[in-house]
């Protein structure tokens, strides 16, 4: 009969286990007081790597910065895996900017998520962090730039099984590396387009170009939120779809601009008299392109080199917008005397060192930000100009390749009143219109009077009348102005 054996307690067991991890934990700082980093380091290394030959996983890192610069996969990856949730994934994080619109979800740290959407095989991400002991990073923000000390390192781990054969998984190690990790990059790029919200961007008063003093991006934003679509413009239909059809070919020939060797812009000029709706059409391009609207205002930009500086720190699919090109600036004599009143009046922030003699933005340098080498510094761009007086303009900037499309912003015609009345008063037919039709065409009534006239009364009749009578009250002023 074989003795009988006394099971230890509880309170042993407990004891022991307590007695080990005390002991395990005085051998861990002893050894990292004693031990050099850097044998602790090839330690731990080889140690991962003796337990990497038992794991039947194989894993790819993704690190947020690759060297000083933002690793663009781990930006791509973060925006895909808020929309690869699966109901095992534990937490989660929702964060929404003041200035955006869509709150953005996204993983965790430490936390794992599963996705299968990939050849029926399931590939795993981690979202891990660590302290480090911090180095100096560039900063995507800085103009000039700049850095910024950084002490966690982030990065995910694509983790997959190898248990297959050897072929089959550096095969299937060779698809993920050439498709899953490029449809993730377009995804991504998808989903950003999506969420995105429309900037207009604007200079800052405080670049201090003269000073060279380091500050963030010359540029300060605020959400588009315009409203105006092509569905709501006071444009004639078939100078719209003109239009819609230029700018869809424009988006979608990437690689026929590479191959004829052109810079992937457009140039579009509107002019017309005053009130026809210029801006308007500038925010329903940006609504129907989804792109941000950089405002260039000449007077304030200071040299030729500063306008191209502007120009490289603005980004891919934009429109730059120079509003009333003809007397924002003179590009051909820049008047010395109002630079010299500048520095008088603020040498400091223009410096002593400055010279009126060279500033402003010259013709040249105009012509070369829209069309010459650094034209090019930029993918997928769209430069507009609007002038109330085209004549004004010096042919070079007309000519194509600068301003490829000339787009009259006429006066208000009948097609552009009927979808007036459909925006301000929601109706299509009315007995008055034909009366209204016959005075436009006889008078010189831009959009924005008509849309003025009908604001003033909700009842259709009424603002109809109101209209008439506006119209009416027109005509007879400028006959007098004819007959004198």
């Amino acid at each position: 009969m074989l003795p009988k054996t006394q099971m230890p307690s509880i309170q042993t067991i407990i004891s022991a286990a307590a007695s080990a991890a005390a002991t395990a934990m005085v051998i861990r700082s002893v050894a990292k007081d004693l031990i050099p980093h850097e044998f602790q380091h090839a330690l731990f290394v080889r140690l991962r790597q003796f337990l990497s030959t038992f794991s039947n996983q194989l894993t790819l890192i993704i690190d947020e910065y690759e060297g000083l610069y933002p690793n663009h996969l781990f930006q791509a990856a973060e925006t895909y895996l808020g929309t690869a949730i699966t109901p095992d994934t534990k937490r989660l994080r929702a964060s929404k900017p003041e200035k955006e619109n869509q709150i953005k979800v996204s993983m965790e740290k430490d936390e794992e998520l599963t996705d299968s959407s990939f050849g029926g095989f399931p590939i795993r991400w981690r979202f891990l962090c660590k302290k480090t002991a911090g180095s100096y990073i560039a900063d995507p923000d800085d103009y000039y730039g700049g850095s910024f000390l950084k002490s966690e390192a982030r990065f995910f781990e694509l983790v997959f099984h190898k248990k297959m054969k050897d072929k089959v998984r550096i095969r299937f190690y060779s698809q993920v590396i050439n498709e899953y990790l490029p449809y993730i990059l377009e995804k991504s790029k998808i989903l950003k387009e999506e969420q995105r919200t429309l900037k207009l961007w604007t200079l800052k008063n405080d670049r201090n170009w003269m000073m060279e003093v380091p500050s963030r991006m010359p540029w300060q934003s605020v959400n588009l939120d315009h409203p105006s679509t092509f569905d709501t413009l006071a444009m004639e239909l078939d100078a719209k779809k003109t239009l819609m059809a230029d700018l869809q070919r424009f988006v979608r020939r990437k690689e026929f601009y590479r191959r004829v060797g052109k810079a992937w812009k457009r140039g579009y000029l509107l002019y017309g008299p005053p009130g026809t709706g210029k801006s308007s059409l500038i925010a329903a391009v940006a609504n129907y392109l989804n792109f941000d609207v950089y405002d260039l205002e000449l007077t304030a930009i200071r040299s030729n080199s500063e306008l191209r500086n502007l120009l490289i720190s603005t980004a891919n699919q934009s429109i730059l917008v120079v509003e009333d090109v003809d007397c924002s600036i003179e590009l051909q004599d820049r008047m010395k005397a109002a630079a010299k009143a500048l520095v008088g009046r603020d040498p400091f922030r223009y410096g002593h060192g400055y010279d009126p003699g060279s500033s402003g933005v010259t013709l040249s340098g105009l012509l070369n930000f829209i069309d010459g080498l650094w034209s090019s510094c930029g993918d997928e761009r769209i430069i507009i100009f609007t002038t109330n007086k085209k004549e004004k303009l010096d042919p070079a900037l007309l000519r194509p390749g600068r301003m490829d499309v000339h787009i009259h912003m006429s006066y208000c015609t009948p097609c552009g009143f009927k979808m007036l009345a459909q925006n301000y008063l929601g109706i299509s037919e009315h007995p008055l219109f034909m009366e209204i039709e016959q005075l436009m065409e006889m008078k010189r009534v831009t959009p924005a009077e008509v849309g003025e006239q009908l604001l003033k009364n909700e009842e259709a009749e009424s603002a109809l009348r109101g209209l008439i009578e506006f119209l009416e009250e027109k005509k007879e002023i400028e006959e007098v102005k004819d007959g004198t």
